[in-house]
């Protein structure tokens, strides 16, 4: 670990600009080779990160090699067809919110509507098991939809919300408040074949896990109102209804508020609050930011499984609670979001997510951040890193101005395999990176 400061990375890769905030027919070069420490492991790295913008259109790769002392590159980065189609991070045309929207690759935080059922839904919280998914959306003013589907080659998450402001096809959709009411219906499943799994063993035989109890595909149906109260150039103001069935199971429901202020690019605020009604056999925003990893988890050496559908299948209240979020912006610089859940009869509901980026224009300094927590105990609880967190850090220096210098953490998850090479766990991982990064913005 001396020798950490020593590693020099070379990149070249074409980035989002979340930094350099470059013009959307620029693009930037960035990519690296160096070292990694994975669990206190060094591996040599070698990595091309490009990503481009033209236009509306997006494409990130993310090449990713890690060579161990004995040469040989690590297992888990090229030991399934999925972790060589995902070289191509993502394709995007347009963005959330636009007229149309289409993501192909790598989905962060993907959401239906308001959220009730999926919420900040991550189809690769492990690096080690990336996935290829989708999110496909339009609105034609009067009627539109959205979709996920969390990745191909296997079964996954499928998400579709269809919406409709029915008083937009009338004289009434000129009436200020009521004529932009909008209605919504949501059918959420996950077609995993480990999605309803309660009880299993590994055969001693083929040495892949059975399922022995199996509720089979979880699936939810969503009905939502929205109404937008307050439409200025500098506040908005939002008030919705969500009803949520889970079939085979409960039923719960959320009445919420959200604000926008935008303060003439000084200030901009989001708030969004809401009181969740929980009904037995029920669990709002579902599929979630650590759905993947909560999905379901084998211990071989007790044989026990720990899934998320058997919260569900309890039966059993977890109580009426709330639901914040707060998005802070200033000088499109300094930008902050947090949210967080308590359910009220249940002690480890609290999910927790937070995200942050400072980089300001003319000043060397760089920092970005990204941490999330399910399944809290109690507020001492909220930052202690074990199997239900998520972090992801990064503090750098620019010498000069194309030129970073930083230091990436990443406490993330890595699959663990049966005989027949599927996952039926994952375990917590760390990885320590030191970077020295060189950054390009070119016209297209």
């Amino acid at each position: 670990m001396k020798k950490i400061f020593v590693t020099l990375l070379f990149v070249a890769s074409f980035v989002n600009a979340q930094f350099f905030s470059p013009k959307q027919q620029e693009g930037l070069l960035d990519g690296g080779f160096g070292m990694t420490w994975i669990d206190g492991q060094p591996f040599y790295a070698v990595h091309l990160m490009p990503e481009v913008a033209f236009s509306n259109i997006g494409i990130g790769l993310n090449l990713n090699l890690e060579f161990g002392s004995n040469g040989k590159i690590r297992t888990e980065n090229f030991n399934e067809f999925s972790d060589y189609a995902s070289i191509i991070r993502y394709i995007r045309y347009g963005q959330k919110k636009d007229p149309l929207y289409v993501r192909l690759g790598s989905l962060d935080y993907a959401t239906l509507g308001h959220g009730s059922i999926m919420y900040m839904y991550n189809n690769s919280p492990s690096y080690d098991a990336r996935k290829i998914g989708l999110e496909f959306d339009a609105d034609f003013n009067n009627f539109g939809f959205e979709s996920v589907y969390g990745t191909f080659g296997e079964g996954g998450v499928f998400g579709l919300r269809g919406y409709v402001r029915p008083l937009q096809f009338t004289s009434a959709g000129d009436i200020p408040i009521i004529g932009n009411l909008e209605a919504g219906l949501s059918y959420v499943t996950d077609f995993n074949k480990n999605s309803g799994v309660i009880a299993g063993t590994i055969d001693p035989v083929s040495g892949k896990f059975k399922s022995s109890v199996d509720e089979g595909n979880v699936s939810a149906l969503g009905f939502d109102l929205g109404l937008p109260i307050v439409r200025a150039s500098i506040f908005n103001w939002d008030l919705y209804y969500d009803y949520v069935k889970f079939i085979d199971f409960g039923n719960g429901s959320s009445i919420g508020t959200v604000f926008n202020f935008h303060g003439l690019g000084l200030v901009d605020l989001n708030l969004k609050f809401e009181r969740r009604i929980n009904g037995d056999g029920y669990l709002p925003s579902y599929f979630n930011s650590l759905y993947e990893i909560e999905r379901f988890r084998f211990n071989p050496a007790t044989s026990l499984v720990s899934s998320k559908v058997q919260i569900l299948k309890a039966q059993a209240a977890v109580g009426n609670g709330y639901y914040g979020e707060l998005l802070v912006s200033v000088l499109n610089t300094f930008n902050i979001l947090g949210s967080y859940q308590r359910l009220d009869d249940m002690p480890q509901s609290g999910i927790l997510h937070m995200s942050t980026e400072v980089a300001p224009d003319g000043v060397p300094f760089i920092l970005r951040a990204g941490y999330d927590k399910a399944n809290i105990k109690n507020e001492k609880d909220l930052f202690t890193l074990d199997d239900r967190s998520y972090l992801f850090t990064e503090v750098g220096y620019k010498p000069l101005p194309y030129l970073i210098t930083s230091i990436v953490y990443h406490y993330t998850f890595t699959p663990i395999r049966d005989a027949g090479d599927n996952i039926i766990t994952y375990k917590s991982q760390k990885k320590i990176e030191p970077r020295v990064s060189f950054v390009y913005p070119f016209g297209l």
